[in-house]
């Protein structure tokens, strides 16, 4: 049995996971679900003896059903957080370690997104552009829209408290 990286105790909530940052034309693909009022980062959490790079191919493949080539590490994301009634994380006090991995885009092999999340809410894809990032529905991480406008040549550590 896989296990993710994390945990759920004592009010205290702690998972570990790689992200995907794709983008195309000044455009970040974010993910969207019937049940949050948000876009987020395509990625998951990291099981148990796996790489943080091989957790991003898996997610990504389990996600959009593509294998884009991994370009590097751009971001490191360590989130405090207080856990809501729409994350089910109501009451927790939330800390989340990510690791964000540029990957490469190939426009002729467009996401297909996989119909339904591992709790059975319908999913979908969408191209967000980075200019209204999170201004006309919030977007996590909210850091995208001004980070990956310059974005850097070496992965950078970003802290937020929310």
């Amino acid at each position: 049995m896989d296990v993710d990286c994390g945990f759920d105790k004592d009010g205290r909530w702690f998972r570990y996971r790689a992200a995907a940052i794709i983008m195309r034309d000044g455009k970040v693909l974010m993910a969207r679900n019937d049940a949050e009022p948000y876009f987020y980062s395509i990625g998951g959490g990291v099981q148990h003896m796996e790489t943080a790079e091989a957790a991003v191919r898996r997610e990504v493949h389990e996600e959009i059903g593509l294998d884009p080539p991994i370009d590097r590490l751009a971001f490191v994301h360590e989130n405090f957080f207080s856990g809501s009634t729409t994350s089910g994380l109501s009451g927790r006090d939330c800390h989340e370690l990510t690791f964000y991995f540029l990957m490469a885009f190939d426009p002729a092999r467009p996401p297909i997104a996989a119909p339904r999340t591992t709790n059975g809410v319908r999913e979908w894809f969408e191209w967000i552009d980075l200019a209204t990032h999170g201004r006309e529905r919030v977007a996590y991480p909210t850091f995208f829209a001004a980070e990956l406008v310059q974005l850097g040549s070496q992965p950078k550590w970003i802290t937020t408290r929310g």
